[in-house]
């Protein structure tokens, strides 16, 4: 496996002052948002696809660095009920898939989508319970009539240019969990598989384990990250939590850096698994810890990670 860090936390700064601090920390792989939610303050694709001495350039900076990319990440919604929204998100998604095969990245992360609960909606809806009857009627409309048509599309489009696709499962969206991620998978094929994140999965009550043995080879990218359950407001108020990520105090639970929110033995195993199942990728750093700095997060992850990582060498695999 190889150590990487999602670099939209340092979208403020330019990538080439970012690359020899975060190769000197140890990372060696980048993923590098290229629009959407993560934005694209290190890749814009639109510019980069008008000049093929451009992406020549843009790849001889990464690697002149020592560095690799993993992945190109467009995090957005291309099943909005607002066209206006999905066609944004869609076009980049494409431009995205475009940019990988020149860069020769084999992997894109994004989001499955969520669209309205039918097709007069104006905004996404999120259906978490099979009652009242409303609730299932949505989830069959969402499904069979925008999502599932519109990855097939899409994914065949991706196949065509060499690319797959990592869906990142999230809540708020309709992939949002392994049995979700293979429902979408298993209708539209192998060209979809997981950004396989685990804060998203802790704080649902997922044993993250036991979603990496469900999805097995269908994991195309990981994403390190974590949850902290804060046990009083989940007790007094369970996970389903709407308070804003910056009242720390009053949430459910909150992302952390890795480490923060569950112990070595979890991340060993969640590690071993991965290995179990034939992962040999990227274990890429995503810091969206609200109690620590940029530099304090990474810093404290990749000192985290170190010690939980299996590395392979000389064909042998050790613990670093």
């Amino acid at each position: 496996m190889k150590l990487g860090l999602f670099t939209a936390l340092y979208n403020s700064e330019p990538l080439e002052k970012v690359m020899p601090y975060l190769k000197k920390l140890g990372v060696q792989s980048l993923e590098i948002g290229t629009g959407s939610f993560p934005g694209s303050g290190h890749c814009n694709p639109t510019e980069l696809l008008k000049s093929e001495d451009a992406i020549k350039s843009y790849k001889e900076m990464i690697a002149s660095n020592g560095l690799e990319i993993s992945a190109l990440s467009c995090h957005g919604n291309p099943v909005h009920p607002n066209k206006e929204v999905a066609d944004k998100a869609h076009s980049n998604f494409e431009e995205t898939v475009r940019l990988a095969q020149k860069l020769g990245v084999k992997t894109i992360v994004t989001f499955s989508g969520c669209p309205g609960s039918d097709p007069s909606a104006k905004r996404p809806s999120w259906v978490t319970c099979p009652w009242p009857d409303d609730f299932p009627e949505t989830l069959e409309y969402q499904w069979n009539e925008v999502l599932i048509p519109y990855w097939k599309k899409a994914a065949a489009f991706a196949k065509e240019h060499g690319i797959r696709v990592a869906l990142e499962m999230h809540p708020g969206f309709c992939v949002y969990n392994a049995e979700t991620l293979l429902r979408l998978r298993n209708a539209v094929g192998d060209t979809i598989g997981a950004n396989f994140d685990p804060s998203h999965l802790f704080w649902q009550g997922v044993d993250p384990v036991f979603a990496i043995r469900s999805l097995g080879p269908a994991i195309y990218h990981f994403h390190a990250k974590d949850t902290k359950i804060d046990p009083i407001n989940t007790a007094t108020n369970g996970v389903l939590d709407v308070q804003p990520y910056a009242d720390e105090i009053k949430r459910s639970w909150l992302f952390r850096t890795v480490g923060y929110g569950n112990d070595f033995s979890v991340w060993k195993d969640i590690m071993s698994n991965l290995r179990l199942v034939g992962y040999d990728g990227v274990i890429s750093i995503e810091h969206e810890d609200s109690l620590m700095t940029p530099n304090e997060g990474v810093e404290k992850a990749i000192e985290f990670l170190s010690k939980v990582m299996m590395f392979e060498e000389k064909g042998e695999v050790t613990w670093a």
